[in-house]
């Protein structure tokens, strides 16, 4: 009765089948492994942060370029503000409030971690600095995206945007966490254009590029201690790493993998049982209802019922 397994056509399925279950749990158990990589990620970046707020920092130098692993560690620079460039980064939200980051370029020498400043990072709310303040090109000088804080409100209100208190003048040191060049598709990114002048969709050296004269570090910092009505910004877990929605996608595709496995094993069942059956059938001598031949419209039909149709113009 199971003759028909050894035909061409189950050869096939049954092959099929044999090569698709182990395809799809391995692409699940893949795809699990993927999760549960980011939460161990996840769970080191906490213990990570909470050495950091304690550890030294470290001059900006040691820490480039960014990755997963020196992203969010404290980071020190010193230089002076170009209190001409300060940006606005509307559309960013804190606490689960709206609001708008306050980025200032730090122009830097050449040894980003030297220097006398003793500011830390305290920006001293009102200053009210030289404008342009280490604004002129020096020979092997670059900038260091800052965002000093974060204030409630629109970037296009006036009165939202008076709140900004002005960064200091003079030489400073900045210490926060290290962050890494946002990119289109971030959280909070607007790369959509069209922004009034002074403010900022992405925090990035190639957005800057084209807003100021000098060239830029493809990274940021933000201050870990902010002035005025500002509030520090905490720092962003890497890309690719954290419980972020990427995350819980592999979870979901874990599940997916799973369940097309499963269905390919329930739909080779369906299909070996419904042969058996008819094998079963055919050797009890059971044979299935030929199907009726289809008729012609009109073919069944009497002469009476012919005569009844008849149109009265036919029988005028």
């Amino acid at each position: 009765m199971y003759r028909f397994l050894l035909t061409p056509r189950w050869w096939v399925i049954n092959v099929f089948t044999l090569l698709a279950i182990p395809v799809c749990l391995f692409m699940g158990s893949w795809q699990l492994s993927r999760f549960e990589t980011r939460v161990d990620t996840h769970n080191q970046q906490q213990d990570d942060a909470s050495r950091e707020r304690k550890a030294a920092a470290r001059p900006l130098s040691d820490l480039l370029p960014v990755t997963a692993k020196t992203s969010g560690e404290r980071a020190t620079a010193t230089g002076r503000y170009d209190t001409t460039h300060q940006l606005l980064v509307p559309d960013r939200r804190l606490d689960g409030r709206d609001g708008f980051y306050v980025l200032t370029l730090l122009r830097v020498d050449g040894d980003v971690g030297g220097g006398k400043g003793t500011a830390d990072g305290k920006d001293g709310a009102g200053a009210k600095g030289e404008a342009g303040a280490g604004a002129k090109d020096e020979p092997g000088a670059k900038a260091l995206p800052v965002v000093r804080g974060w204030l409630p409100g629109d970037a296009d209100d006036p009165a939202a945007a008076a709140k900004v208190p002005a960064p200091p003048s003079g030489e400073v040191t900045v210490t926060g966490a290290l962050q890494a060049s946002e990119h289109q598709g971030g959280d909070g990114v607007s790369a959509a254009g069209g922004l009034p002048r002074g403010q900022l969709g992405m925090i990035s050296a190639a957005s800057l590029v084209n807003l100021v004269p000098y060239q830029v570090y493809d990274a940021w910092v933000t201050s870990s201690q902010a002035p005025g009505a500002l509030k520090p910004v905490p720092p962003t877990a890497a890309e690719g790493t954290g419980l972020d929605i990427k995350a819980f996608q592999n979870l979901g595709y874990t599940g997916e993998w799973f369940v097309f496995a499963g269905f390919v094993i329930f739909m080779w069942f369906r299909l070996f049982r419904r042969e058996a059956e008819t094998a079963r059938d055919l050797a009890l001598g059971i044979t299935p209802p030929e199907p009726a031949a289809p008729t012609e419209p009109g073919a069944d039909r009497t002469p009476d019922d012919a005569e009844r149709t008849r149109s009265p113009s036919a029988t005028a």
